[in-house]
């Protein structure tokens, strides 16, 4: 375990302790967060509707829409939050989110579905007050590659663990999600205990990266209106990618049915661990590229391969190339490789690029409430449609055309951020040796 001094972990800019300490804090308190928000996927609900709504649509859509309320909070909320205060907001609002939790199991259905919407509530803020541990750092891609890791393998293990307690255990479907997170609550206290030892950015990082800070309204909105034509681009490729993953990760049971592979709750983490891997080590290498410029281009070129793969996974399925197991780990890459390629370099890069005064969390808190609302919209509009739609079908057609206006947004995108922002501007200062003044 790396050294302490003064309550926090000793380390040099660039330790190999102070890397595991960050990571594993990161990754394990996210992970366990994840418990406490997609078990209840794993449950299938079956025979109950509400107002003509398949009931599994209607929690989807309650817990999603509490989910995209708070991502709207958090643009203010997470960009605002003072550092000393965000372990204590963690605990809390994943603390709130095991009593609603509780409440769905209580209260019958279908009439509980309310609750998720309290559960998602909650849940939204916390991936930004765990990125805020991590940005403005010479490795914060590595660090934030790991804590993405977390949300590739943890929806799949924790509807392992969850479809497992319904078909191993017995466990009723309704109490099914709130004995996951009770699980989880022990390695979470851990973890939250580990992030708030994670000392600041130091004098060479903000060299490298800018210093990031505390966002006023007036910050926010001068950032956007500078970049705003780049970042509605980013902004509508984002909304999209969220569509199309959300659907993967919310209906893997029926996807997974439709593939002809059912009652095996290891497939979930089996194929998850997969990707976790490809897609940490491929978005973790951007910290090589030294020029922030050049890592930002690169990061959004990556972008559009990620889409690229995920169309020709689904061809290659629907033409009877590629088998379920083969099948969902391509089509997972494709879409986590943009996906954490956002939450770790095109945001970060940015700021460090242009040097202007902005945070991750309010970029990624602008991208991730648009792209929810728009899941949401997508859910309402489909709802009483879904329960007659094969949910692969779905995937496969929403794939093509997700793919098809991302990869042309991604091209505009990288042209008008080329013209924008200089070569000049984003050159990254030269490494100070170990113990020299930066």
């Amino acid at each position: 375990m790396p050294e302490m001094q003064s309550g926090r972990v000793d380390r040099q800019p660039n330790s190999g302790l102070f890397c595991i300490w960050a990571i594993a804090a990161a990754f394990c308190t996210y992970f366990c967060m994840y418990a406490f928000r997609k078990p209840f996927t794993a449950g299938e609900y079956g025979g109950i509707t509400l107002g003509g709504i398949d009931y599994k649509t209607v929690l989807v859509v309650a817990q999603v829409l509490g989910y995209t309320v708070s991502k709207f909070i958090g643009i203010k909320v997470v960009s605002e939050i003072s550092p000393g205060r965000r372990g204590i907001a963690i605990a809390g609002l994943i603390g709130s989110a095991e009593v609603a939790l509780v409440v769905f199991a209580v209260v019958p259905a279908p009439w509980n579905f309310a609750a998720l919407f309290f559960n998602g509530l909650p849940l939204g803020m916390v991936f930004g007050l765990v990125l805020s541990y991590l940005e403005g750092r010479r490795l914060t891609e590595a660090l934030s590659a790991g804590l993405c890791a977390s949300f590739i393998l943890s929806s799949g293990v924790v509807k392992s663990v969850g479809r497992s307690l319904v078909l191993d255990y017995h466990v009723n479907e309704y109490w099914m999600p709130a004995l996951t997170g009770l699980i989880f609550a022990p390695p979470l206290a851990l973890s939250i205990w580990m992030l708030t030892r994670i000392p600041p950015p130091d004098a060479v990082d903000v060299e490298h990266r800018a210093e990031r800070k505390p966002l006023t309204r007036i910050d926010r909105w001068a950032f956007f209106m500078k970049y705003s034509v780049g970042l509605s681009l980013l902004l509508g490729i984002y909304i999209v990618l969220t569509v199309l993953r959300s659907v993967r990760d919310d209906f893997a049971v029926e996807i997974w049915t439709s593939l002809g592979v059912s009652k095996q709750p290891e497939v979930f983490a089996q194929t998850e661990m997969l990707v976790m891997f490809a897609v940490t080590a491929l978005n973790a290498a951007a910290i090589l590229i030294a020029r922030n410029r050049t890592a930002f281009l690169t990061a959004l070129v990556l972008v559009g391969s990620g889409f690229a793969l995920v169309a020709l996974a689904s061809l290659l399925q629907s033409s009877g190339v590629l088998g379920p197991f083969a099948f969902m780990v391509l089509s997972g890459i494709g879409l986590y490789v943009p996906y954490v390629a956002f939450h770790t370099t095109v945001f970060e890069r940015l700021i460090a690029a242009t040097r202007d005064k902005a945070n991750l969390g309010f970029l990624m808190y602008l991208a991730d409430s648009t792209g929810y609302l728009g899941y949401v919209a997508v859910m309402l509009a489909s709802t009483y449609g879904l329960k007659r739609l094969d949910m692969l079908d779905f995937f496969h057609t929403l794939a093509y055309v997700v793919a098809a206006s991302s990869i042309v947004a991604v091209t505009v995108a990288l042209l008008w951020f080329r013209r924008k922002i200089p070569s000049s501007h984003a050159v990254s200062p030269v490494v100070a040796p170990e113990g020299a003044t930066p």
